[in-house]
């Protein structure tokens, strides 16, 4: 025989499936609060054991640093001739800036860079607050000697966890990176000797302060900040942003190159010489 008597706990049965959306999208709110609390504190606050007075102070010194470093050299992706130019002021230690490179990054290579839309530059922003950030940039530049600029800033991007913040956002998770470092150099390939002794010499500090000087006078005050074909975009944009704003450069450039040169006023006509 059917049983038709209603399941004990109908009523309650029935409400549940309300109560456990209700409970995901308040779930949901906390953690994007969160979330936004954790960015904002990861930007603004300093160093432990500094005071945000030191800590300015440390950003200062590091402006004045910078002020008579050379021309800068960022490091390159893409085809040189297209149509437009994304270059990135990005800290190697910076969470937002990993988040970029591991998330974002990876589509604008693939549908942008090698698609011939846009040629990328990278410049080196190291932030005092981060205090592993120069090794990494270093480390980077040593790379690029033997051609894998690419491939260690991947590496540094996606291992940040195991050589830079921990998750309080204000301490380091080692004092002495290079270990981790030297791994991310035999897991690319290099001639681990030759990056050794660049790293420790700091060979091409000069390159990183040049990259860092170069943001200073484009008024670069967060990371990730990026420029396209020259507009500033201060933070992280997601990848229809990006895509946006290179579609709107390339009809912009398309416009300026279609337009008709100015045609220079013809020269007055020579006053004919009297004649005697």
């Amino acid at each position: 025989m059917a049983n038709n008597n209603p399941p004990r706990n109908a009523k309650n049965a029935a409400a549940k499936p309300s109560s456990n959306r209700g409970a995901f999208y308040g779930i949901l709110v906390v953690i994007v609060i969160a979330g936004i609390a954790a960015i904002l504190y990861l930007k603004s606050s300093p160093p432990a054991g500094e005071s945000g007075a030191e800590a300015q102070a440390a950003y200062q010194a590091m402006q004045r640093d910078y002020a008579k470093a050379g021309p800068p050299r960022p490091y390159v992706m893409g085809d040189s001739t297209a149509p437009v130019v994304i270059e990135e002021f990005a800290d190697f230690e910076c969470p937002v800036c990993g988040s970029y490179a591991t998330v974002t990054e990876p589509d604008v290579r693939k549908m942008i860079i090698n698609a011939g839309l846009a040629y990328y530059k990278y410049y080196d922003f190291p932030l005092p607050m981060h205090h592993n950030t120069q090794s990494a940039s270093n480390a980077a530049a040593c790379a690029d000697e033997q051609g894998k600029f690419w491939e260690m800033h991947d590496q540094l991007f996606a291992g940040q966890d195991a050589w830079g913040l921990n998750p309080d956002g204000a301490t380091q998770v080692t004092d002495n990176p290079k270990t981790v470092f030297m791994g991310y150099a035999k897991n690319v390939g290099l001639n681990t000797t030759q990056f050794e002794q660049c790293y420790d010499t700091k060979k091409d500090q000069a390159r990183v302060n040049a990259n860092a000087a170069e943001g200073f006078r484009r008024n670069v005050n967060q990371t990730p900040t990026f420029f396209i074909n020259g507009k500033m975009f201060a933070g992280s944009l997601p990848y229809d942003a990006i895509k946006k704003a290179v579609d709107d450069a390339t009809a912009e450039a398309a416009v300026k190159k279609a337009a008709p040169a100015s045609t220079p006023a013809p020269a007055p006509a020579a006053t004919p010489a009297p004649s005697k």
